[in-house]
């Protein structure tokens, strides 16, 4: 059932919502569920997995590419306050892709139902102007991704992966392991051990068990100019 603070934020996230006719909004409100997602859990796994579209109230989600040998490649992460459409692929056209979502900590969504909102965003074309807005500003992240891989140095890559970290979090502090790090950099944890541990040599960083702290912000910035 949604609650109060549902009902104000769906119309905060969902900035077409004053273009809605009502009988619209009530299609919504009666096809949108609130859902709790474990971390570590499984949301959405390629084309054959459309669940809808996700409104992020508070959590974290992972969008990632996996290889037929397992490996994954992350494209980006989601947030607070923000969507996630990509779960809705088999509504979007020419996606030839499979794409995966987790949880990365414990999360809670509102979920829209993909039919519905496929119906939505055929009658009304500002739902439908925003959905296209939405598939531009995912597709420019996961470009952003493979350009990192394939055209830059390794240094640079964790070098950036560690500036967004403290600007998103607004800490020096970054609690992740080098397994995760590697996971959302799209490398070896072995790769990345070192390259951290020859970051910590130069002194702009500092390693321990909780983590990396970032001590040297202009050494950092003038590995990614």
């Amino acid at each position: 059932m949604l609650t109060d603070y549902d009902l104000k934020y769906i119309p905060k996230v969902l900035t077409f919502w004053d273009k809605l006719n009502e009988a619209q909004k009530n299609l919504v409100l009666n096809n949108i569920s609130p859902v709790h997602y474990d971390k570590g859990a499984r949301i959405h796994s390629g084309e054959n997995d459309c669940i809808g579209v996700i409104l992020i109230k508070k959590g974290e989600l992972r969008i990632y590419i996996l290889s037929d040998e397992g490996k994954e490649i992350t494209l980006y992460r989601l947030r607070d306050g923000e969507i996630c459409i990509l779960s809705a692929s088999c509504i979007l056209d020419n996606i030839t892709f499979d794409v995966h979502v987790d949880a990365e900590v414990d999360s809670e969504v509102l979920l829209i139902d993909s039919s519905l909102y496929q119906q939505l965003c055929r009658q009304n074309i500002y739902a439908e102007n925003f959905t296209d807005k939405l598939v531009i500003d995912s597709f420019s992240d996961v470009m952003w991704a493979m350009e990192q891989i394939l055209f830059m140095s390794f240094d640079k890559r964790l070098a950036i992966f560690l500036s967004d970290e403290i600007t998103r979090n607004q800490s020096d502090n970054i609690e992740l392991t080098h397994e995760q790090i590697a996971k959302y950099i799209g490398s070896a944890r072995e790769v990345v051990s070192r390259m951290l541990k020859y970051f910590a040599q130069e002194g702009i960083v500092e390693l321990s068990r909780r983590g990396v702290r970032v001590v040297d912000k202009k050494r950092l910035k003038e590995l990614i100019l």
